[in-house]
């Protein structure tokens, strides 16, 4: 039955075969989760001041009107314990408790996807700063094979002199040049 369930609320599904038209929705077009939401309305207002206090002043007007109302007009008695105030009391407690499980359960559910959504969060935010973390070390590394301004000054320097030389050694053909130290130079 839970894989008719499942099923039943595919997109991909002709629209026939599914009891309901959008996921979420039944045929009438009601929300399936409409209980669950009236019931943490109510654990909410469980919760409040003002529900123990309505709740205080209804068992309190209760018994002062089966207690000083006139004997005819008394619905529940004195005598044996005030049974149709413990009754509604309890009928109230009874309900009380499955609707506050019910919201503390959906609660749940919401909590265990806003940890999913965390986590994966965290996973994209991890790989985005290893992503730059790597980034920096390339960059730091392209950074260290490329020229300073103190090796490209002694390289032209070196250039110049190299220059020089030849232009004098155009200039006077006739002297016998340096032996040159650096043959790994190219010439042009």
């Amino acid at each position: 039955m839970a894989r008719n369930n499942r099923a039943d609320l595919r997109l991909d599904a002709p629209k026939g075969l599914r009891t309901s038209n959008i996921v979420g929705l039944n045929r009438s077009g009601h929300s399936r989760d409409r209980f669950g939401r009236f019931t943490e309305a109510i654990a909410r207002g469980m919760g409040t001041p003002w529900f123990l206090l309505g709740l205080t002043l209804f068992a309190v007007a209760w018994i002062s009107w089966n207690t000083l109302a006139p004997v005819d007009w008394r619905f529940d008695s004195v005598a044996l314990g005030f049974i149709a105030l413990t009754l509604v009391l309890s009928m109230q407690a009874s309900y009380a408790a499955p609707m506050i499980l019910l919201a503390q359960n959906r609660q749940d559910d919401r909590d265990r996807v806003q940890f999913e959504q965390d986590r994966q969060r965290a996973e994209r935010t991890l790989a985005d700063t290893e992503y730059l973390a790597r980034e920096v070390v390339a960059l730091r590394i392209a950074i260290k094979d490329m020229a300073s301004k103190d090796f490209i000054r002694a390289e032209l320097r070196a250039l110049l002199e190299h220059l020089d030389e030849r232009s004098n050694e155009r200039i006077n053909p006739d002297e016998d040049p340096e032996p040159s130290t650096n043959e790994s130079r190219p010439t042009r």
